[in-house]
């Protein structure tokens, strides 16, 4: 068994970082990547990361 992941023996194009959405449609990565958005494989909605735009959003839109 090797430690490196399919993707990387396979040269695939892929993120090992996380992408976090954002309550505005705005993600990003936790590594600095160009990767697009669907070659990742974990993603968080950016409460999980402690950000409170959601929170800000919806108030927003509430008022």
């Amino acid at each position: 068994m090797s430690d490196v992941c399919r993707e990387c023996r396979e040269d695939l194009d892929h993120c090992h970082g996380t992408l976090v959405h954002h309550a505005s449609f705005f993600v990003e990565c936790t590594d600095d990547c160009a990767t697009p958005d669907g070659l990742h494989s974990f993603a968080v909605d950016c409460d999980a990361v402690g950000c409170t735009c959601a929170v800000t959003f919806v108030a927003s839109a509430v008022s």
